[in-house]
């Protein structure tokens, strides 16, 4: 019998790599019980229904607010993605404007243009100054952390949304567990209204386990509606049980975050030592995020290097390496991670990317880009054409350009330098 795929995954199974990637459970035999495939099941009188909760899966959200401090917690088994949904859904049922950070899942932008909503960029560091010039816009939707671990100054946004009594969206997917580093990371213990908390990156949850964490009470009735707009009507109750899991796991381990926080600082020295420089700013305790190209090598070859030597990443670009660490790591992996790192050759510094270019002027609506005829050219005969998708180097994950947006002279010499060669435009 021919099974390619279920092939591909014992294979890479048997390669016995260090896993610092997602998900967070590691496939450790102590963070989940191994009979959860014999639990696959489907909605029966006493097993409860997802978005109709009033069972055992009611019970299950209850109890994961009380833990998030929340006042309602909605399970999530189609990931992070459809909590984003239900997010934009809540705050802006209606389309209209909402105050977006320019780093951003694709998933929200494809979310933004279903509802019809419009959102006016701005990148990281100017959130503040968008709301306050945009006192009327429905929402302010940002991402914290980032991929590499760097966390927004949620405080200020939230004050700043406060202000306008807008409500602040954080799309969370890298920050479950910050509610349970020290000090509290996570968002909605900083303000938010409402986060997406994508479970199963950083906890013992089995892929595509989320929640959907509500601290603004005006959304909390809507959220199993706005839930099923998107969601399936056949959830996999292995994956809501490992969330339930996971919550339980929490509540008796909360600890053992503090210990990964040490563990982790620890190799963030060694790296130091080797001439990797910590990372700047406010950053997820947890996440190892190296910046290769200050030793002369490129993330991309750098997790060659540490795939070699028995470890695997969860990203590499042309400057970094991202490692996800979490409490289902054992202590091997981590002195595996600490070899591997002394394997790197250290050389001249790589150049610094250039700095972004202005963002470009909206010429039509996000929806109407999305779903207009388009086509795919090269990018050298696209100055001055409406782009149908974001372009999105890497570093530094903040699209240069958004769907509906015009290509201009800058946006078109940066994605030249990174070696992009077509880009899908308007017809």
């Amino acid at each position: 019998m021919s099974a390619p795929l279920y092939t591909a995954l014992l294979n890479h199974r048997n390669l016995g790599r260090a896993s610092f990637h997602t998900p967070g459970h590691k496939n450790n035999p102590l963070a989940l019980p191994q009979d959860l495939l014999s639990l696959d099941f489907t909605e029966l009188p006493d097993t409860d229904s997802l978005f109709e909760a009033n069972g055992p899966i009611a019970e299950a959200e209850r109890l994961a607010a009380k833990l998030f401090h929340a006042e309602r917690t909605c399970i999530s088994a189609g990931g992070c993605t459809l909590c984003i949904q239900a997010m934009l859904r809540l705050a802006a049922p209606n389309g209209g404007k909402i105050v977006c950070s320019r780093m951003l899942h694709r998933s929200a932008v494809n979310a933004m243009a279903l509802l019809d909503i419009q959102p006016v960029w701005a990148l990281p560091e100017n959130i503040v100054s968008a709301v306050e010039s945009n006192s009327d816009a429905k929402a302010v939707y940002v991402t914290s952390p980032d991929y590499y671990g760097q966390l927004l100054d949620i405080p200020a946004i939230a004050q700043a949304c406060g202000k306008e009594d807008i409500p602040l969206l954080v799309d969370n997917a890298h920050g479950t567990h910050l509610m349970f580093t020290e000090p509290k990371l996570h968002p909605l213990a900083l303000g938010a209204s409402m986060t997406a908390c994508s479970a199963h990156k950083t906890l013992n949850v089995l892929t595509g386990g989320a929640w959907l964490n509500i601290a603004d009470n005006r959304f909390a009735d809507g959220a199993k509606d706005a839930m099923a707009l998107f969601g399936s009507t056949s959830p996999n109750y292995a994956v809501m049980a490992s969330l339930d899991l996971a919550r339980a796991w929490l509540e008796a381990h909360k600890n053992e975050y503090a210990a990964l926080q040490q563990r982790v600082q620890h190799i963030r020295t060694v790296a130091q030592e080797h001439g990797i420089p910590l990372p700047g700013g406010l950053t997820d305790p947890t996440r190892i995020t190296l910046n290769t190209a200050s030793i002369g090598l490129t993330g991309e070859a750098a997790a060659e290097i540490f795939r070699g030597a028995g470890v695997e990443p969860e990203y590499a670009d042309s400057a970094h390496v991202v490692f996800i660490a979490t409490p289902f790591n054992t202590e091997s992996d981590f002195v595996r991670l600490e070899d591997a790192i002394d394997l790197l050759p250290a050389r001249s510094p790589l150049p610094v990317g250039a700095a972004l270019p202005p963002l470009p002027p909206v010429k039509t609506g996000l929806r109407a880009a999305v779903f207009a005829a388009s086509e795919t050219i090269p990018l050298a005969s696209a100055l001055g054409r409406i782009a149908a998708q974001a372009a999105c180097p890497c570093p530094p994950g903040v699209p240069v350009v958004m769907p509906g947006e015009e290509i201009t002279k800058e946006v078109l010499g940066f994605l030249q330098g990174y070696g992009f060669f077509s880009i899908k435009v308007l017809k």
